[in-house]
């Protein structure tokens, strides 16, 4: 639902209305704040989810479809947080494991798990980056 409300109707509403930016910028925002648990976690856990919102933009712009931003979101919920219990931002979310990941808490999350983690900003950055970089290069060609 958060995909369909986020991207399928605000951004789109206020990229036709305005420009890229401010959807962007404002998608964004509001996706980030529908995250509240990450601000009581740190910031490492409020830039992944930024960049996880840039990256779900990115491929939304790539694919001209929605569908790819709900089948990401949904295998990062479902594999991450139900199957492998490795997001611990949804305490509410039930698990079938409970993945632990030990040693420096920068990469493996501590107590956030994987949402706290440094590799998912850099993941997200990779990502992001490569789908708006294979966009201005399909949109180049064309």
């Amino acid at each position: 639902m958060q995909e369909v409300l986020v991207r399928g109707y605000l951004y789109q509403m206020i990229k036709n209305n305005y420009n890229i930016v401010v959807a962007v910028l404002i998608s964004t925002g509001l996706f980030t704040f529908a995250h509240g648990g990450a601000f009581e976690a740190g910031i490492l856990p409020v830039l992944n989810v930024i960049t996880m919102s840039l990256f779900v933009t990115a491929v939304l712009e790539y694919t001209e479809s929605l569908v790819a931003p709900i089948v990401i979101h949904f295998l990062w919920n479902g594999v991450g947080a139900i199957i492998l219990g490795g997001v611990s931002l949804a305490e509410d979310y039930p698990h079938l494991f409970n993945m632990v990941i030990s040693g420096n808490s920068i990469l493996s999350g501590g107590s956030c798990k994987i949402e706290g983690s440094i590799v998912v900003l850099f993941m997200n950055l990779i990502l992001m980056f490569g789908f708006v970089m294979a966009k201005k290069i399909r949109d180049k060609n064309l």
